[in-house]
């Protein structure tokens, strides 16, 4: 179904849609299909936030909704051939029907309106991570980045167990295994090239760890960075069931 859809008038004419929702940046690649696109709930530092989502045959492309359908921001784009996919266990009320998303640029968690668009999410995204990896040359990458464990998940430092957080006491990320570290835990910084040109938070393990495996670049921390996500809009809100066209 993906190959009839290349060169179609269709195809063309939903990929200049969502170049138009983002404000003009260019989507349009040789033989690029869009497969499908939804509203998904984004696992945020701090909480869960929709985003919408379009998933083309080669890449998976995400943004803040401005205005649904109509005007989106802050678009984000991951190869597919980088990317894998891990269903998630349903944690509470608000964490169901979730699967995460994997590469070494960046990873995290999303969820689903329901079951049956979970699969379906899943089964044509694992369609065209597949596709993509059957065709391309790259080697499979063993660095991948972690998807942040949400701000509510500890209420103390998850190296020492000692520090308990407070409007004096901040939480911060590690770069490199996701966990929530007080800032004593967390001094030292690490390049990790396939997140970021410039040395990043990691916590004193991770550091240690790397360190022994000579990966280099490191500078100590000195300041305090903001780790938090994008402040777009964070209320969940109705979903409309994703489309998909293929």
């Amino acid at each position: 179904m993906v190959d009839r859809l290349v060169d179609s008038e269709a195809n063309a004419r939903r990929i200049a849609n969502v170049e138009n929702c983002f404000g003009g940046e260019v989507l349009a690649a040789p033989n690029r299909v869009l497969v499908g696109e939804g509203v998904l709930q984004k696992q945020c530092r701090k909480q869960l936030k929709p985003r919408q989502f379009f998933l083309f045959n080669d890449v998976i492309v995400y943004g803040t909704i401005i205005i649904h359908r109509k005007k989106y921001n802050n678009m984000h784009l991951l190869p597919l051939d980088e990317v894998r996919i891990v269903a998630l266990d349903d944690i509470g009320p608000e964490r169901q029907n979730g699967w995460q998303i994997i590469s070494p640029r960046k990873s995290f968690n999303v969820y689903a309106a329901n079951a049956s668009e979970k699969s379906e999410w899943i089964q044509h995204l694992n369609t065209c991570i597949e596709g993509c990896q059957r065709k391309s040359s790259k080697k499979v990458a063993t660095e991948l980045a972690p998807a942040w464990i949400p701000d509510d998940a500890a209420t103390h430092c998850m190296i020492c167990s000692k520090v308990k957080f407070s409007i004096y006491e901040r939480k911060h990320h590690c770069r490199r295994c996701g966990k929530i570290v007080c800032n004593n835990c967390s001094t030292k910084r690490l390049l990790l090239a396939s997140q970021s040109a410039e040395p990043v938070r990691v916590c004193d393990p991770c550091f240690a760890e790397a360190s022994a495996k000579r990966i280099s670049d490191v500078k100590p921390d000195s300041s305090g960075d903001d780790d938090s996500d994008d402040n777009s809009a964070s209320n969940r809100q109705e979903q409309e069931p994703a489309q998909f066209f293929s």
